[in-house]
Formats: structure tokens, C-alpha cells, sequence
């Protein structure tokens, strides 16, 4: 009998024991972290190119791995203006910082903001009409009363129609390191077509001027 009573007391014991005693029951609900080393090349700089479409940056997400593997998302709103044509970095640069919080601690000096004169570079020039550029402004000198204007896509292009008769030939310049890529002009009865081709997708502003009109991207 008590040699029965031994055996059934450690079989039972053997049936309730853990692979680690020193773990409490509830060791299956608490997160764990993982020891693996996995050895990634450190950020030095990263970036992006945004489509020609891009205006405004609403605000940047970064997706990373905690230890445990999960992957989260941490974002930051910006809603700033940004100019397309160049790209978006993304850098972890300690120097940078250092130098950034050393500025901050400085005092700020008021300076006073002058009016930077525009310099137009001339593109085109014919008898008639001259084409010239400064940043995203298209600058036309002319005489000649503008009838229409209108905007066409793929690519993204301005059409003017200025109203002269003449019978040039349809003429064509290439431009190269601006908004514009080309402007061709050719002869119609009553009136002559502008078509301004630009290097991205944009809308504009016409306004006129004394020498004729301006035009401006955004």
C-alpha cells in the first residue's frame, strides 16, 4: 500500500511540473525580446525623388523594427511647400545635430531682407516677340495683343495665340536647365501659336505687363 501510494504521488508530480520552474505560470503572456544580432549597414543618407505633381509635403512616415521583430510606423506632419526638382534626404548625421543645437544657443542676429533684382535670361528673340526666364517666371515682350491661352498635358504645355499677320516659318528652340524645355511658334491665318513646353506638371499665372506679359509656374 505505501509503495502504491509513493508511486501515484511522483507520477502526479511528473504531470504538473514545467520545463522552467523558475517562471511563473503566466510566462507565456509576458512579451519577450530577441538576443538574434542581425548587422545592418548604418544610415548615412537616404533619398527621394517626389513626382513633378508634388507641391506640398503633408508629412514624412518612417516604418522601423523594434527588438522583439514587429514593425511600427512613427510619422511627423510638416505641410511645407517644397520645390520638385530636388529631392527629399533623409540623414542621421550627429555632427549636423551638434552643430544645429550649437546655433540655436547663439543669439540671432536681425537681418535685414533686400530685394533681390531679378536678371532675366533671354531664350528666345525674334522681331516680334522675346522670351526670356528667371526661375519659375516666364517673362514675354511683345506688342502683339495675346487672343487665348490655354494649358495642355503630357506633356505639361502652355498655348498663346497672339493675334499678327505673318508668314514666318515655324520655328523651334530647345532649352536646356530651365522649367522650359522648348518653344515653338508657327503661323496661322490672323494670328500666330506660342506652345511653351515645360519640364514637369504645372499651372500658371498670367498677368501683363509694359513690355507685354509674364507668366508664372507654381
Amino acid at each position: 500500500m505505501g509503495r502504491q501510494l509513493f508511486l501515484f504521488l511522483f507520477l502526479s508530480t511528473i504531470l504538473f511540473s514545467r520545463e522552467n520552474p523558475f517562471f511563473p505560470i503566466e510566462a507565456e503572456d509576458i512579451p519577450l525580446t530577441t538576443n538574434q544580432y542581425e548587422e545592418d549597414v548604418p544610415l548615412k543618407r537616404a533619398s527621394i525623388q517626389l513626382p513633378s505633381t508634388a507641391r506640398t509635403i503633408e508629412s514624412v512616415t518612417v516604418s522601423y523594427k523594434n527588438l522583439d521583430g514587429s514593425i511600427a510606423q512613427k510619422t511627423i506632419e510638416l505641410q511645407n511647400s517644397i520645390d520638385w526638382h530636388l529631392p527629399i534626404f533623409i540623414t542621421q548625421n550627429y555632427q549636423d545635430e551638434k552643430n544645429d543645437n550649437s546655433s540655436l544657443k547663439q543669439p540671432t542676429k536681425q537681418v535685414e531682407t533686400k530685394k533681390v533684382k531679378k536678371i532675366y535670361k533671354e531664350i528666345v528673340s525674334l522681331p516680334f516677340i522675346k522670351f526670356n526666364i528667371y526661375k519659375n517666371e516666364i517673362k514675354i515682350d511683345t506688342e502683339d495683343k495675346v487672343l487665348r491661352t490655354f494649358l495642355l498635358v503630357n506633356p505639361h504645355r502652355i498655348v498663346c495665340d497672339f493675334k499678327r499677320e505673318t508668314d514666318i516659318r515655324s520655328y523651334i528652340k530647345k532649352v536646356k536647365d530651365e522649367d522650359v524645355r522648348s518653344i515653338k511658334i508657327g503661323t496661322h491665318k490672323g494670328y500666330y501659336r506660342v506652345v511653351i513646353e515645360l519640364d514637369g506638371s504645372y499651372r500658371y499665372k498670367k498677368v501683363s505687363t509694359k513690355s507685354g506679359y509674364l507668366f508664372t509656374l507654381y
